[in-house]
């Protein structure tokens, strides 16, 4: 390094809005890789986000160093583990209390429980369980995404808020029974029942549910799910 007195103007700050580009970039660059597990290419990245392989090529590289990306051996890009220690922090004492309840759900109905939380106008997985018996049962992976419109669980959480003009009638239905069932709107063929957790301090923001393909009558389904939600919801306000 060659270090010399002549008096330079500092290089200008990059501004706010390149910084908002490059973290957007980013973050859509972790989205992308999410909906392809088995990786992509550099090319292939820059053509999904709509750039060019430079400016993927600066994305990865702090990706990669924060464990957040990594390069298989082909030269594919895929997620790495350090989303893994992220997705840790994320409501970690609601996930506590309701797995040992969604487990025990799931093995007194032999069916899939989930829980669900809300983000925006969106329903997002947060655990799904299946019972421990040697049968054959819906699974479906954390972290899918859909409108609180659609389905069981995004239907009590839409109905933990005020009642809102033109509201659709299941909405409503919800509201008065405390839970609600959908059928094929998530999963072709599958049935849903969805309650929603009283969460301390605040309206509701996390449901749980039950799915299962036939055997189950859904009110009396729905009874075990309101008695777990209401179990979660006593262990939150017990550990505030």
């Amino acid at each position: 390094m060659v270090l010399c007195t002549v008096s330079v103007p500092e290089p200008a700050s990059p501004s706010a809005a390149s910084h908002s580009q490059t973290l957007d970039r980013g973050l859509r660059a972790l989205e992308v890789l999410a909906r392809r597990p088995d990786g992509l290419t550099v090319s292939e990245l820059a053509g999904a986000l709509a750039t060019h392989r430079a400016a993927v090529y600066r994305l990865l590289g702090p990706l990669a160093d924060h464990h957040l990306v990594r390069r298989e051996a082909d030269g594919r890009f895929t997620l790495a583990p350090g989303l893994i220690e992220l997705a840790a922090g994320v409501r970690p004492r609601l996930q506590e209390v309701s797995e040992p309840v969604l487990q025990r759900l799931a093995d007194r109905l032999r069916a899939t429980t989930a829980l669900t939380i809300r983000d925006g106008d969106e329903a997002v997985v947060a655990a799904v369980v299946l019972p421990r018996e040697p049968r054959m049962h819906i699974t479906y992976r954390s972290g899918m995404r859909h409108p609180l419109t659609q389905g069981a669980p995004g239907h009590v959480l839409l109905a933990a808020g005020s009642p809102a003009r033109g509201e659709p009638e299941v909405i409503s239905r919800a509201r008065e029974r405390r839970y609600s069932v959908s059928r094929g709107e998530l999963l072709p063929g599958a049935t849903g029942v969805a309650a929603a957790i009283s969460a301390p301090g605040h309206e509701p923001d996390a449901a749980i549910s039950a799915v299962w393909i036939a055997g189950l009558d859904p009110e009396a389904v729905a009874i075990d799910v309101m008695a777990a939600a209401d179990e979660i919801a006593v262990a939150l306000w017990a550990r505030t």
